[in-house]
């Protein structure tokens, strides 16, 4: 089905106001710092409106729209913070919720970028696929090997506990 400009820009804000909290989430996870995630998925919302006639049609939009998050939010990673103005203490990063998080946050990129578009984002494997440009093959066997990993670790403090 063919889009025009306008309606597809009536997507991405409803796609931006319904699942922003989900983008962030997974944001955060790749920059580390709320406010930097937050910066990411402004940035990949911004540059998805501009670009919008660019969208082939070949997938989900939302797909799209999550690969240009996970890009943007790597390109923050690869800036340098900024600095706190007027003295004012650059907060921390707000710590990740659960006692998985320090297990995943081990893991290789793709594999955490696969668990957290799997189980913070809720998207399902063909969309996580667009979203990494991969295969479905890949995202399965990713995910497959970071459930090996987070089990092995969690085998691994239990029986040093």
């Amino acid at each position: 089905m063919v889009r025009s400009h306008d309606e597809r820009l009536r997507e991405i804000e409803r796609i931006y106001r319904t699942r922003f909290h989900h983008f962030v989430r997974v944001a955060r996870a790749i920059t580390g710092d709320d406010e930097r995630a937050v910066e990411a998925v402004q940035d990949a919302f911004v540059n998805a409106v501009r670009a919008r006639a660019s969208f082939r049609g070949d997938g989900p939009l939302e797909a799209w729209l999550w690969r240009s998050v996970v890009n943007a939010a790597r390109q923050v990673v690869r800036r340098p913070p900024v600095e706190a103005l007027d003295g004012d203490e650059a907060s921390d990063p707000a710590p990740a919720v659960g006692e998985l998080a320090p297990l995943i946050a081990r893991l290789p990129e793709r594999q955490r970028l696969v668990v957290f578009l799997r189980y913070y984002a809720d998207l399902d494997y063909r969309t996580i696929a667009l979203a990494l440009g991969v295969e479905v093959g890949t995202v399965s066997s990713s995910l497959f090997a970071a459930h090996a990993a987070i089990r092995k670790s969690m085998r691994e403090v239990w029986s040093d506990a």
